[in-house]
């Protein structure tokens, strides 16, 4: 089917909220920024494959955003199968330990909490398993091999399950605010609602024609940065015909292949789940760590910036719309360790990124398929959804 009429005039996406958002979701840390930067912006899944091309009645880009902000879907359940491919490195094992947070199975912490476990979703492929009943009934598990992690929100409690280790995660509706906060997302609406803050004069929006989705018809929104120096291509959403709910998104990179994140729901039921669902007691055995408890425990990842010596309050976004840069000083002077007075840790960073130079100064560039982020050897970093040139230009003029 051809693509219905385009509509670039998305008036209510281009709200202040949007640029506020946009900064608000620009939150990075180093040594591996790219890996924070992905994981804090974007991050998702491959769906069954589309079949058929349902014939829908024809509808403009902006009733399309206003029916996804206007949907209230209040019961779901289904399988969620989420992909990232940033063309990250093979860190021999390093990656598993930078994603966990360096806690899992070291003694530094719970290996169900869930800050550390579902920053994993920002690589590879896996299955979710999602349910709600309400906006105080949530349930999301990975599935892996043999074993199951769980995050559940049951009212005042939420519980985190790792059935590996068996160990559990407590906290109250108190302290699990920051929980949300920190967690990726993780269905299509998640990465929807990232994607459209995004949204604004420096954007195309248009209906791309219809698909079916895990059963269900619907409506493609394509969302396509105008601006040059960005690494992205083009975002597609695809938004359910009936309940205006995304059932699938995709992001593919401008320099083309294959997606770069990819999430659908490959089975779906709008049906209330089974009370049932959402109850959880500890299991017999199982390591139990209160959030109090947790929150006395040292950490080795760096946590919204505390870590480093100048923090991240200096945080600045450069630039606006898609080619925005966020900004901020680690106060490391000297940089990362990236050549042979870094010794072994040195050599290896180095081996990661590419040394450039400008009015700036020098410094490092560590690179994704969408996320580059440039490391000066003063200690600032610049990263964003930008080519290496743009980093560079950036620094440029920041300095």
């Amino acid at each position: 089917m051809a693509p219905y009429e385009s509509d670039d005039a998305v008036g209510a996406a281009r709200d202040e909220d949007s640029r506020s958002g946009r900064r608000k979701a620009a939150r990075y840390a180093v040594p591996v920024a790219v890996v924070g930067v992905a994981a804090a912006t974007i991050g998702l899944v491959p769906a069954l494959a589309d079949s058929g091309d349902p014939d829908l009645p024809k509808i403009s880009a902006q009733q399309l955003i206003e029916k996804m902000a206007k949907s209230d879907v209040q019961q779901l359940s289904g399988t969620v199968k989420i992909s990232t491919d940033l063309g990250l490195p093979d860190l021999g094992g390093l990656e598993d330990g930078l994603l966990s947070g360096a806690g899992k199975g070291s003694g530094d912490g719970s290996s169900a909490d869930p800050q550390a476990r579902l920053t994993e979703l920002v690589t590879g492929t896996h299955t979710l398993r999602v349910a709600a009943d309400g906006p105080d009934r949530h349930k999301l598990s990975v599935l892996e091999s043999g074993a199951e992690y769980s995050l559940i929100h049951d009212g005042k409690d939420v519980w985190g399950y790792d059935s590996k280790s068996n160990e559990v995660y407590h906290s109250t509706a108190a302290g699990s605010g920051k929980h949300r906060d920190a967690e990726p997302p993780a269905t299509p609406k998640d990465f929807a609602d990232q994607a459209l803050k995004a949204v604004d004069d420096t954007t195309s929006v248009t209906v791309d024609g219809t698909a079916q989705v895990a059963g269900r018809d619907a409506y493609k929104l394509l969302i396509q940065p105008r601006q040059s120096g960005t690494t992205v291509g083009a975002i597609s959403i695809a938004v359910d015909a009936k309940t205006g709910l995304p059932l699938k998104f995709t992001l593919t990179p401008k320099s083309g292949g294959a997606a770069v994140v990819d999430a659908g729901f490959t089975q779906v039921s709008f049906a209330r789940p089974a009370a049932s669902t959402f109850d959880f007691t500890p299991p017999k055995g199982a390591k139990v760590t209160e959030e109090e408890d947790a929150a006395e425990a040292p950490k080795h990842t760096p946590k919204g910036g505390e870590d480093f010596p100048g923090g991240l309050d200096g945080l600045n976004v450069l630039g606006e719309g898609w080619t925005s840069v966020a900004t901020f000083d680690t106060g490391a002077k000297g940089g990362l360790p990236t050549g042979s007075e870094g010794g072994d840790l040195g050599g290896f960073l180095g081996s990661l990124g590419d040394q450039v130079s400008g009015k700036f100064g020098k410094g490092t560039v560590f690179s994704t398929r969408l996320v580059n982020a440039l490391i000066t050897d003063d200690g600032k970093v610049y990263a964003g959804a930008v080519t290496k040139d743009a980093l560079v230009k950036a620094a440029d003029a920041g300095k």
